[in-house]
């Protein structure tokens, strides 16, 4: 059984401002997270709710709903920038 992906406003603007080839990557890694969404390589964070998985120099932060099977997207960002 797979999970609904939800974009959040925020993270679909953030997804949209990407280069086209990081953009392409990106999201085929979102639409991934509906078979498994938590792949090999994720991390539960720490000092913020959510999960997140890397795609080159881009994170991605999502959250899980188990019960519900749903998985939100909350922010996508350069890894030097997405923690601030």
């Amino acid at each position: 059984m797979t999970y609904e992906i939800l974009i959040r406003r925020r993270a679909s603007k953030q997804l949209a401002d990407l280069p086209l080839k990081d953009y392409e990557r990106v999201k085929r890694s979102i639409a991934t997270l509906a078979d498994n969404p938590r792949p090999k390589g994720c991390l539960k964070l720490t000092g913020r709710a959510g999960w997140r998985i890397r795609v080159g120099d881009y994170r991605v932060i999502y959250e899980v709903d188990d019960p519900n099977r749903t998985v939100t997207v909350l922010d996508i960002g350069n890894r030097r920038d997405i923690y601030n």
